[in-house]
């Protein structure tokens, strides 16, 4: 375990169970969020094989042109 992570922990221990649990909540959300991202994009690498080459092959026939931040 990190430091940092120890750090957190001792922080959440100083706190009621209540707001405790909440906390715990949050992060056990967070990390099943964590899990089906990569889950997601790990089963997308075809797809998005697909769309890259699919953006070569735009830039290299003259289909795609560069603009700036404000021309969106």
């Amino acid at each position: 375990m990190t430091r940092l992570l120890e750090q957190a922990l001792a922080e959440l221990q100083k706190l009621p169970p209540a707001s405790q649990d909440a906390m715990a909540a949050i992060i056990l959300d967070e990390l099943a969020d964590e899990r089906r991202w990569d889950e997601t994009f790990a089963r997308s690498q075809d797809q998005l094989n697909q769309l890259a080459n699919r953006a070569r092959e735009q830039i290299r026939a003259g289909q795609v042109r560069q603009v700036g931040i404000d021309e969106l």
